[in-house]
């Protein structure tokens, strides 16, 4: 009924807004999970973003959403009314889409626990069509916290006291989904959705590669059979699950240096690897990747390069800012 992976023709998709893109407030989730690495000088002040940022964000996100629908997909956008405590930009972030499920999923930042609401009423109808809308909140207790992780990127920030995980710790390959163990998901959280899943699909752990802190900067998965690897982190298919391993790699070239707004900085400069597949022939992938396209192409992969001055900025990609509901 719902999309089962990444590559299928796409027909229904969420796109995020930049709309109240906010700094939180620091607390013990925003700085063990966003700002470990850093010190507390260079933490960007709470608060709106700058106008600059959020107006460029939604003219390329818009850019964005009309290429999907000239190639014939519905688009949908987060309700503009709902004021996020962070921002309604990566609707990847918060709910995980799969087979006949919609999850709310436990998010471990305490400023993102109801970003969910801001896409409500499509979930909800699609609800009434017979999804399992499951909504499942995280009690955030500051014991779910590893502040040992401050200035050590070896050292997770969770615990594992409660399942906490956004969406986008997920890849979805049919009856396989693959789980990273970061500073965004925790083991507790890969047992959980196991057991929501069922035994008929496997969650497999992705371990011991990247903290900060989601898995579409590391894997693209392009169509049954082929991935898109970032060289810096996944050094040989044995690090990924059996599953994986006989596939067929696309290593992801450097991708130089990405811009973002200075003092604000959510992402590293691999969104190359976070492109979105619009189905098994065809990738929206950042404007001015020209040697990735280049490799994509040469597997039969067709790139539309489209603009996204934020990226790094707000820490999204083209896999972050969309939510594929249905694929074909």
């Amino acid at each position: 009924m719902l999309s089962r992976n990444e590559w299928d023709p796409l027909k229904k998709v969420i796109v995020g807004r930049a709309d109240h893109a906010r700094v939180p407030e620091m607390d013990i989730s925003l700085r063990t999970i966003n700002y470990a690495d850093l010190d507390p000088s260079r933490v960007p002040p709470a608060g709106l973003y700058p106008s600059q940022i959020i107006q460029e964000a939604n003219e390329d996100l818009e850019i964005f959403c009309d290429f999907l629908r000239s190639v014939g997909v519905e688009v949908l956008r987060p309700d503009e009314s709902v004021v996020p405590g962070y921002y309604n930009y990566c609707p990847r972030d918060s709910v995980l889409v799969h087979d006949d499920l919609i999850l709310a999923t436990p998010q471990p930042l305490r400023a993102r626990h109801q970003e969910y609401l801001a896409m409500d009423r499509h979930f909800k109808s699609l609800q009434d069509q017979g999804a399992r809308y499951v909504i499942k909140m995280a009690d955030k207790t500051d014991s779910l916290y590893n502040n040992k992780c401050l200035g050590n990127k070896d050292v997770l920030a969770l615990t594992d006291v409660e399942p906490a995980f956004d969406a986008a710790n997920i890849l979805r390959d049919n009856n396989n989904l693959y789980y990273l163990i970061s500073n965004g998901g925790n083991r507790s959280g890969a047992a959980y959705l196991q057991e929501l899943v069922g035994s008929n699909k496997k969650v497999w752990l992705v371990e011991d590669v990247y903290s900060f802190m989601h898995i579409d900067s590391t894997i693209s998965l392009l169509r049954e059979g082929l991935m898109l690897l970032n060289p810096s982190r996944i050094k040989d298919k044995s690090q990924l699950p059996k599953p994986l391993q006989s596939w067929d790699v696309i290593w992801a070239p450097d991708p130089g240096e990405v811009w973002h707004y200075p003092g604000y900085c959510n992402a590293s400069p691999w969104l190359n690897v976070n492109l979105f597949s619009v189905n098994p022939s065809l990738a929206v992938i950042l404007q001015g990747q020209d040697e990735l396209a280049r490799r994509l192409e040469s597997h039969g992969i067709q790139c539309k390069m489209l603009p996204g001055r934020h990226q790094r900025t707000l820490g999204g990609g083209f896999h972050c800012v969309t939510l594929d509901l249905a694929r074909s």
